[in-house]
């Protein structure tokens, strides 16, 4: 039985005309107690522009001329507007300009943006019901019994289109069923923030028609949440780094580690990790030589976003080399450094490259080299990230070695080996091998499994630590003492405070300072202000410049000569090498710091090292030795 016609329908209608169709749709609504959409939907059906409609015709009379009362007409012959009405102003320049039936569209628009908003999500809303009804979904059991049923020879292949098909439809039903969340998530937003104007349907429809919209979502659609990387895909020595990315404490991640470490599996998973949570990020993964990108750092890469299960969510391209995020459209560049501009011809589609990855660090040329990467591709946003990774050199001398023994207070080091990782992981063969070489070549597993840099390399000082040196062990410092080695030009004036601490054979280098062409007098001046010696204060210089010592004494500093003598370089440097460990502030001081990581042996035409301690680039030290000259000058030092 169809439904009673409202009484109210054709009474909103008599209204309107006895208004000359002036009146707004939404005094109508609330003159009869219904929905403005409810107005606008009677006057669309029943086409009110035409006068009478077909439902009404019984029911109107039509009026000549203009309803009792309409001031549109009063005095104007032939019912026309009086002169200076202004009622077509609103709508004039479509008029003008636009069909007379668009001009018809734009009048009935209502002009609540929760109306506009409604008819949108009730257009959308109905193109997902048709078009459920239009597909049925099944599975793929079902549409391989009704293919395989039709007799035809290439089964396969029509299950497989069969398929394909009805895949791409789920899709494209998911988009749409975002879109209509996204609409209906706005008309609460706007309902919310219109409360009091709102009226009690457009309270209780919205929550109606959110129940629906979630029964109709397809199966198999449902979208994934990421949560992030599991804790049971990382070691428990990575657990703190995750943590630290996730509040971007650093900007510079580096991970030097033995074979087996699984630093680069950590790596490839937290590039992946910040590309899902950060959709205005692009991530760039480099190494020195482009030709082994494809077989390590891309495999890597496509590794992670299995694991992840994030197989769906991105497109792994050969030509060029990139993945691509299909969601939001970005992307993982994978870039060589031995053509530098491939960095530079970088242009992302939207927002910019926050993250990147290289990978086997040590075999980049240098640290001058690193830091033009990082200068052309991390620009822009609020966020970065740098993860360095590789297995550190034999040779501690290696410029990568080196940089990561300078702390950094933007940098993160997390040093990994094979032990710190389950047994499971790696397989009972790795294992055995790693066991095999540490029984037949200790250093070589030290170095290969362990990730230590073990040889020397042609390094004077393998004993040298870089720390903070914090002023609450300063204080505890009981004795200091200082040193100065003189120079002007090229060479530099340089001085030395440290501290020995006898019982663990330990030297702490606590201050320093460097000049050039810089007169006695100043470089006084400066050490009794800017340093704070004080007239009992001894500072060793070198006897070199007798005159210089003798300065220094006239301007009030208790200067001495160093004791030289055939063999004491030879003495005071051994001294210096057999320390347990000579601590370095490289904040408090640089220069020092810089010529002990550097002081090599010098070496013959084949590469050999000479014996010998190389007289250039050592003033610091030089200054050290000088300060510690009573120390190691004792009988059995």
């Amino acid at each position: 039985m169809p439904r009673q016609r409202s009484p109210k329908r054709d009474l909103a209608y008599q209204l309107w005309l006895d208004s000359g169709k002036t009146k707004k749709l939404k005094d109508i609504a609330a003159e009869l107690e219904v929905s403005e959409s409810q107005i606008r939907k009677w006057k669309n059906q029943d086409d009110w522009n035409s006068n009478v409609t077909n439902k009404t015709k019984s029911n109107v009379t039509k009026r000549k001329g203009a309803p009792k009362g309409n001031k549109n007409a009063v005095g104007n012959p032939g019912g026309a507007a009086p002169p200076k009405n202004n009622n077509a102003e609103k709508f004039g320049f479509f008029r003008k300009h636009l069909p007379e039936e668009t001009v018809s569209i734009i009048e009935e628009m209502p002009e609540n943006p929760l109306d506009i908003l409604w008819d949108q999500i009730q257009i959308a809303y109905a193109a997902i019901i048709r078009a459920q009804k239009i597909m049925y979904v099944k599975d793929r059991d079902d549409m391989t019994k009704e293919v395989a049923a039709t007799g035809e020879c290439s089964v396969a292949y029509d299950i497989q289109q069969a398929w394909d098909k009805q895949s791409n439809f789920l899709q494209a039903q998911s988009r749409a069923q975002k879109t209509l969340e996204g609409m209906i998530n706005r008309y609460e937003d706007l309902l919310h923030k219109n409360w009091e104007q709102a009226t009690e349907e457009q309270k209780i429809r919205i929550e109606k028609l959110k129940a629906e919209a979630e029964k109709l979502k397809p199966q198999g659609t449902e979208e994934k949440v990421y949560t992030g990387i599991p804790a049971t895909m990382i070691i428990p020595k990575f657990a703190p780094v995750v943590f630290s990315i996730e509040n971007n404490e650093y900007l510079e991640y580096v991970f030097p580690g033995g074979r087996g470490s699984t630093k680069s599996s950590f790596v490839s998973l937290a590039v992946i990790d910040l590309i899902m949570k950060n959709p205005e990020l692009h991530a760039v993964v480099g190494r020195q030589v482009a030709d082994t990108l494809r077989t390590s750092v891309y495999q890597q890469m496509v590794w992670a976003i299995e694991a992840l299960g994030l197989s769906d969510e991105f497109k792994c391209g050969i030509s060029p080399l990139e993945i691509t995020r299909k969601g939001t459209g970005q992307k993982i560049y994978f870039r060589g450094a031995d053509d530098p501009g491939k960095f530079k011809s970088i242009k992302v589609p939207f927002g910019y490259i926050g993250v990147l990855w290289l990978e086997e660090l040590d075999q980049f040329v240098g640290p001058e080299a690193v830091r033009k990467i990082e200068q052309s591709v991390i620009r822009g946003g609020d966020k970065a990230y740098i993860f360095k990774s590789f297995n550190p050199p034999k040779t501690a001398s290696n410029w990568a070695n080196k940089y990561v023994k300078i702390p950094k207070e933007n940098r993160l080091v997390t040093e990994s080996n094979y032990l710190d990782v389950p047994p499971a992981w790696l397989g009972k063969p790795f294992i055995d091998e790693a066991e095999f070489l540490k029984l037949v070549n200790p250093a070589a597993y030290e170095n290969e499994y362990m990730g230590v840099a073990n040889g020397t390399g042609g390094m004077v000082f393998d004993n040298v630590t870089i720390r903070e040196i914090t002023n609450q062990e300063i204080a505890r410092m009981d004795r200091i003492y200082r040193g100065v080695d003189w120079g002007w030009y090229p060479d530099p004036w340089a001085y030395n405070a440290v501290y020995y601490y006898a019982a663990e054979h330990r030297l702490y280098v606590i201050d320093e300072d460097e000049k050039r062409r810089t007169k006695n007098e100043e470089t006084a001046r400066i050490l009794k202000e800017e340093h704070g010696l004080k007239p009992n204060d001894k500072v060793v210089c070198d006897s070199a410049e007798e005159k210089s010592t003798a300065d220094y004494k006239d301007f009030g500093i208790f200067a001495r000569n160093a004791i030289k003598g055939p063999g004491s370089v030879d003495y005071s440097m051994k001294w210096l090498q057999s320390l347990s460990e000579i601590v370095i502030d490289n904040r408090r001081t640089p220069h020092t710091a810089e010529e002990f990581l550097n002081y090599e042996y010098d070496r013959d035409k084949d590469d050999q090292v000479i014996s010998g301690y190389p007289d250039r680039d050592n003033h610091h030290i030089d200054a050290i030795r000088y300060a510690m000259e009573e120390v190691w000058r004792r009988r059995g030092q």
